[in-house]
């Protein structure tokens, strides 16, 4: 007799924050984005990308080294620009406890990246995350422990990138049926 379990959906669990710049005179994709994922260590890694929602069991920990070729689920932002253009990228997140008990509810998380300075693209990230908080979960959450991290250059190279990754290595798996 064949027997099945039912799961429920992943739980992204520990994750690593990274950041590189690239530049290429040969291309964007295959150039300055993939030197940009070697500095930040992830190069190796099929990429694969979130939006913007941390579960209250997300936790983050030091880098870890990913396998050749595993699937590497993350938030990811990522800004490209020709020679001599700034190249910006940021995340920022932070954590909505509840007013009441002061229970982890989870985490938002907010991505900017442009041909615009450093301090340009921290202000929207700020302003990003403040409105996300405001029209949703001011009411019954307070946002406690914000992080933000971000990377900006100037290429002297045809192609640039530069880019910020918050990276998951593990999840829950929760199971709903045997």
């Amino acid at each position: 007799m064949k027997r099945n379990i039912l799961i429920g959906n992943r739980i992204p669990k520990d994750f690593f924050i990274t950041k590189g710049c690239g530049e290429s005179d040969i291309c964007e994709h295959a150039g300055s984005f993939h030197l940009a994922l070697k500095e930040a260590g992830i190069e190796q890694a099929n990429i694969m990308q979130y939006s913007s929602i941390l579960p209250s069991i997300a936790n983050e920990i030091k880098y870890e080294r990913v396998t050749h070729g595993a699937v590497l689920e993350s938030i990811i932002a990522s800004s490209t620009t020709d020679k001599s253009e700034i190249c910006s990228a940021g995340i920022i997140f932070g954590w909505l406890y509840n007013r009441e008990t002061n229970e982890k509810f989870g985490g938002l998380v907010c991505e900017q990246n442009g041909n615009e300075s450093l301090e340009t693209i921290e202000n929207r990230l700020r302003l990003s995350l403040e409105e996300l908080y405001i029209n949703g979960f001011e009411e019954t959450y307070e946002l406690k422990d914000i992080t933000l991290i971000s990377e900006s250059f100037k290429p002297n190279k045809k192609y640039g990138c530069a880019l910020v990754g918050l990276c998951f290595t593990n999840y829950e798996v929760p199971i709903l049926e045997i």
